[in-house]
């Protein structure tokens, strides 16, 4: 019998060929992941002892963390007994996901490459999550993953935004076919994009594209909470190629945030910040210690944020990220 233990005392045993990640579950042991499938970083653990091997490759990790025993435990089974330094989710148990059915409230195409959805759930079938996370919209053997930009509320309505993919099964569904009262399925909730205690910290997010939704659902979740469980400021860095990019007004945010819109190349007309997320940030000499970020948007712009930062002087364990990455379960 192979066994786990992690750095806060909890232990369970490798089920034979899965995923660390599988086994935790399976035992009842909370870990932090996202995409399930090697090409993020949220489910990264560092390895202090023991052996494990790759199932599948850790896309979602640079040479640099590897050299320093970091793994996915997505991807990982433990070879021998282990021992990980893993986030502990313990104060903050998650909600078993379920498949439920619903039907399109409302769509609306909000620019070019961005639809607005919002779904609902029948009355005896209340969703609970916690701002951050994502669900899975099922149509028959099709299964995307689209973050809930609005906080958890009374209504029993979700709100999506959903970037058109040139080609996507699901693109064309919702740019071409979907309707008011369309039934659809979905399972939820999932990941663990969601704040930790943030009291006494400076809040920054970091997002590209649709990565405003989850966002967006953090905000108008800490505007309905007590001004002592609040951090001490909040910034938000939203990253686009070209102003119709930036599809949420974010003055309709109630929560007091200092924003600054990006545009990634120089464009005809503009006059605000230009380069990449990460960069600008930076750029403002940030003092870590004190300093939480959350990652949300593009792969290749979690990853060099996290590289880029990391490398300053933020520690691992501060950056928290959930990267949209094209696979069989794309956050479009």
């Amino acid at each position: 019998m192979v066994m786990i233990h992690t750095n806060y005392g909890s232990k369970f045993e490798q089920i034979h060929q899965e995923s660390i990640l599988c086994s935790a579950e399976k035992a009842g042991v909370n870990f932090p992941y996202s995409c399930r499938g090697g090409r993020c970083s949220s489910c990264k653990c560092k390895v202090l002892s023991g052996e494990t091997e790759c199932l599948d490759e850790e896309l979602g990790l640079t040479e640099y963390q590897k050299s320093q025993g970091w793994i996915l435990s997505c991807v990982r089974f433990a070879k021998t007994d282990v021992e990980l330094e893993v986030e502990d989710l313990g104060g903050l148990p998650l909600i078993k996901p379920k498949t439920l059915p619903c039907k399109i409230d409302n769509i609306m195409q909000i620019s070019n490459e961005i639809m607005r959805v919002v779904i609902r759930l029948p009355p005896s079938s209340k969703v609970e999550y916690y701002a951050g996370q994502y669900i899975e919209i099922i149509m028959g053997k099709i299964r995307r993953s689209y973050s809930i930009a609005n906080a958890p509320g009374i209504d029993n309505r979700l709100e999506l935004h959903i970037k058109r993919i040139d080609q996507g099964s699901m693109s064309e569904y919702w740019f071409q076919k979907a309707k008011k009262n369309d039934v659809l399925r979905i399972h939820g909730p999932l990941g663990t994009f969601f704040l930790r205690d943030v009291v006494g910290k400076s809040l920054i997010f970091l997002a590209t594209g649709t990565g405003i939704a989850p966002v967006k659902s953090i905000l108008e979740m800490l505007n309905g909470r007590p001004k002592n469980e609040q951090p001490d400021s909040v910034t938000v860095y939203w990253g686009g190629r070209i102003p119709s990019d930036f599809y949420w007004n974010l003055s309709e945010c109630e929560y007091p945030i200092h924003y600054e819109p990006v545009l990634s190349r120089p464009y005809s007309g503009w006059s605000g910040t230009v380069g990449y997320v990460q960069d600008v940030f930076l750029a403002t000499s940030p003092k870590f210690a004190k300093i939480l970020i959350y990652a949300c948007g593009s792969d290749k712009m979690v990853r060099g944020a996290n590289e880029l930062l990391v490398n300053q002087g933020l520690e691992e364990k501060n950056f928290y990220s959930d990267a949209f990455v094209a696979s069989g379960l794309i956050k479009d």
